[in-house]
């Protein structure tokens, strides 16, 4: 099942693939995100912005998160020609959708444990 938030379907391939280390990936996945937001939120840097936004695109988009990688994408191309007040805005956007996707990442990670 996909949403357009999560894909369903890359998060039971992660799982049969990850097998035990599944829940450490999920972890992982939650910390870097929660850093990366930090980042974001504190630099005003295009160059940086980019860089920062093209990392958790892909991780976004390897875990699934679809919508998370669609605002990174936005953020990655677009940081250079976005005036301060569009690139808060956005990187609002990307805080709102982590904090959306967040407790499914974070039940995921609990059913793995308990499997």
């Amino acid at each position: 099942m996909t949403d357009k938030h999560v894909d369903r379907e890359t998060l039971s391939v992660l799982r049969e693939v990850m097998e035990e280390g599944y829940p450490e990936l999920l972890d992982t996945f939650l910390a870097d995100s929660e850093s990366r937001l930090v980042e974001l939120r504190k630099t005003a840097d295009a160059k940086v912005l980019s860089e920062v936004a093209h990392s958790f695109k892909g991780s976004a988009s390897n875990m699934g998160a679809l919508r998370l990688a669609e605002l990174c994408q936005e953020l990655e191309s677009d940081a250079k020609d976005k005036s301060p007040a569009q690139i808060a805005k956005l990187v609002a956007e990307i805080s709102s959708e982590f904090a959306q996707v967040r407790p499914d990442y974070e039940h995921e990670r609990q059913h793995a444990l308990t499997q």
